[in-house]
């Protein structure tokens, strides 16, 4: 049997989907831009955005989640490591993979509890998740 590079899959910690807003930030850009976490692992995002990003490039991330009757965040630097160009009916996006480069201790925890609370309670049988 012949396996191609492209079905072996190298993460090392499982990924969960969810559909949270996010900002993200590069270096040297004064103002921020928005995306959305299609799913998330404890090593990095799948996210989608409207904005065209080279692979290689530091993003800084801040995640907003609901926490109870509030609302919270964390926040990661991360690196785009793949790319692909998403066409749907709100029109051109793309869809990216990022590998986390730096999270301090509490927004690590704040995103393992937030990975384990999605992994037992989300329901996916909503239509918008087929597209992902």
């Amino acid at each position: 049997m012949n396996i191609s590079k492209f079905s072996i899959d190298r993460r090392t910690s499982p990924r969960v989907w969810m559909y949270l807003p996010l900002e993200y930030q590069l270096k040297h850009a004064l103002r921020a831009c928005g995306g959305i976490v299609i799913d998330a692992s404890e090593t990095g995002f799948h996210i989608y955005s409207t904005k065209n990003i080279p692979i290689g490039t530091k993003l800084k991330i801040d995640v907003l989640f609901p926490k109870k009757y509030e609302l919270a965040n964390f926040e990661v630097a991360a690196k785009i490591v793949w790319k692909k160009v998403s066409v749907d009916m709100r029109g051109k996006g793309f869809q990216y993979g990022l590998k986390f480069v730096q999270i301090l201790e509490e927004d690590s925890r704040k995103l393992k509890d937030l990975l384990s609370d999605r992994s037992t309670s989300e329901d996916f049988s909503d239509p918008l998740w087929n597209e992902f």
